[in-house]
């Protein structure tokens, strides 16, 4: 009996109940921390905001027919437009889209369903996909100029500035569209499989069709980056005063972001005004191509 009470108390001693140590959400450094970044995100928010109103006020009454079927012009910017500038963005994000979405999905496919991860090769490939994904744009401006210097192709071109765009987003289509065939469930595969069907036949007919969606909505905001992107069609020699549509891929280009970066530098109020005015429809155009992304991605996501 000695020995069970002592046993009992040598157990209750032991059994203290569980406090929280002063460490983790409730320490010092931790709301400190907390408080600076809240403040941080404020502060950013409320310089955006700041910024769009401001575009927004001084840009509105340029918001005319003028703006999207007339010419910059160095003489009257009062009535210049960016007819130029919008008509090369469609043609160079358009070149970047018939560039970069086939191999982006292709390789996609390679990397997620048929390569071997125990492979030297494909975990270089893995490894150098997540760095390129972060490598600065002007880095592929820098590419493609080098590429074309060493084919004989003219820099300041559309199908120049497709290719600069095209390496910019590839990294971002091959990941997001590995995240969509990974959300496949892999019993579609099984199921497939099981039939007698290829492995090729499986991700045509199966898996690649169940991943649309993510791939749609990934690939969408990849362009939506390559249309805001100036400094590799800068380096690659895009134009800032054109007064003529781009009619193919070998025609001399600028884009709303080149024309925006033009009229932003000059000191005429007009010119500032003319800048807000583009920017309100470059900040649409990329709203557009965002809503589009959403309204794929919740009309035709499968819940698995």
């Amino acid at each position: 009996m000695a020995a069970l009470a002592t046993i009992s108390s040598v157990t209750a001693s032991a059994v203290r109940p569980l406090r929280a140590e002063r460490h983790g959400e409730r320490s010092p450094a931790s709301l400190v921390f907390l408080v600076a970044l809240w403040v941080t995100l404020l502060f950013a928010v409320a310089a955006l905001a700041a910024l769009l109103l401001t575009s927004f006020a001084d840009g509105v009454r340029r918001l005319d027919g003028n703006l999207f079927s007339q010419y910059a012009s160095q003489l009257f910017p009062e009535r210049g437009g960016a007819r130029a500038a919008i008509l090369g963005s469609f043609w160079v994000v358009g070149t970047t889209a018939v560039l970069a979405i086939p191999l982006g999905v292709a390789a996609a496919v390679y990397l997620e369903e048929f390569a071997d991860p125990a492979r030297w090769y494909n975990r270089l490939v893995e490894v150098n996909l997540q760095n390129l994904a972060a490598v600065p744009a002007i880095v592929y401006g820098m590419l493609t100029a080098g590429f074309a210097l060493a084919i004989g192709l003219r820099r300041g071109v559309v199908l120049a500035g497709g290719v600069a765009l095209a390496l910019l987003i590839l990294p971002v289509i091959i990941i997001a569209s590995r995240e969509a065939l990974r959300a496949v469930p892999t019993e579609i595969r099984q199921g497939s499989l099981a039939l007698g069907v290829s492995p090729l036949r499986t991700v045509w007919h199966q898996t690649l069709p169940a991943a649309v969606p993510g791939i749609a909505t990934g690939t969408i905001l990849a362009l939506s980056r390559a249309l805001g992107e100036a400094a590799p069609l800068l380096l690659l020699g895009g134009l800032v005063f054109v007064t003529y549509d781009p009619d193919g891929l070998l025609s001399g280009f600028t884009t709303m972001p080149i024309q925006i970066f033009d009229w932003a530098g000059r000191a005429q109020a007009e010119f500032q005004t003319l800048a807000s005015a583009a920017i309100i429809v470059l900040l649409g155009m990329l709203l557009v191509m965002n809503a589009l992304a959403i309204v794929i991605r919740t009309r035709y996501q499968k819940r698995w």
